[in-house]
Formats: structure tokens, sequence, C-alpha cells
């Protein structure tokens, strides 16, 4: 009776020491994430498990080119993925299949994208959008069948959960998640 007594004592400390660490990095700090659908391909498919960066956005802002992971503007229980294309406080305008970022009226840069979009692929949509202090543009990286920004409007920062840091899932594509440089 006092061995079983004594194993029950030693499994429940385990346990309760297991979940003191692994609740607080679940919620806080990282978390998983499965893709659904096909909006990043080629980047990302259908089924990758991707872990989530929850923290770094609590002691800096998001920056453009990051792959982030964000509630449904429609649906609290549904989360998107897409990439962040336009700031707080800047005008995205797209026109002629580009993607043009106005900082301020005589400042404006052409997103040069072929660091992970295919040439081939295309980004629809004739509009022009100016961003609020806590905005931001997002789209899929497979333009011609994401629902984003184009469809549902600015993002709010409140909305986003954080930024994709690695892909862990299919193992041979295992790989820490680089944002782009833009010139």
């Amino acid at each position: 009776m006092k061995k079983t007594l004594s194993f029950i004592l030693e499994v429940t400390k385990i346990i309760v020491i297991a979940l003191a660490i692994v609740i607080p990095i679940r919620y806080l700090l990282f978390q998983p994430f499965i893709v659904k659908g096909q909006s990043m391909e080629p980047n990302f498919f259908n089924g990758d498990y991707l872990i989530i960066d929850e923290l770094s956005y609590r002691l800096r802002p998001p920056q453009r080119g990051e792959i982030i992971v964000f509630d449904s503007p429609f649906d609290p229980s549904s989360r998107y993925i897409k990439r962040i294309i336009g700031l707080p406080g800047e005008t995205v305008e797209i026109k002629n299949e580009a993607v043009i970022i106005y900082s301020s009226d005589d400042n404006y840069q052409t997103l040069d994208e072929t660091k992970y979009l295919p040439e081939d692929i295309q980004t629809a949509g004739d509009l022009k959008v100016t961003l609020n202090n806590n905005e931001y543009f997002v789209l899929g990286d497979n333009r011609l069948v994401s629902y984003d920004s184009r469809k549902f409007g600015p993002l709010l920062k409140e909305a986003i959960i954080g930024r994709v840091y690695l892909r862990a899932w299919p193992f041979d594509l295992l790989d820490k998640i680089e944002t782009p440089i833009y010139q």
C-alpha cells in the first residue's frame, strides 16, 4: 500500500512539474499551427506543421515580409496564415499585378517578391488602401486563391497571434523561417 501511494505521489509530481513547464511555453511563447488550404503555396502546403512565435511582437512591431498567424476577421475560432505586406501608416496599391508601397506621398517602392514567389504568381486586384496606426495589409503567397486583405481589408494588430518561426513537419523541410529583405 505504501509503495502504491509513493508511486502515485511521484507520478503526480511529474505531471505537475511537466504542466508547470509546458503550459507557460504553449500559451505565452510558442504554439503549434497546422496549415489548412492552399493560400500560402508554394511556400507552405496543406498539412505543414508550424511553430508560431508569440513573444516577438510583445517586444517589437511586426515587419514587412513576415509570415503571421492571426484570428479570422469574421470567425475568431478560425485562424489564417498570411504574409505582411503593408505596415501601419503606409498606403498599399495593387495595380497591373504589382504591389506598390507608399510610405509618404513622394516615397514609394514596388515590392520585389521574387525571393519567395515564382514569377508566374500574379497579384490580382486593383485597389489602394491607406493603413491606420494599428493596421496591417496581408496577402497569401498563392495570390489567385488567397482570401486576404484584398477581400477583408486591413488586419488589426490585436488579431495577430504571432509570426511563423519554424516549419517542423514535413521533417525533410524542417527549417527556421526567415524574413525577406526588401530593397
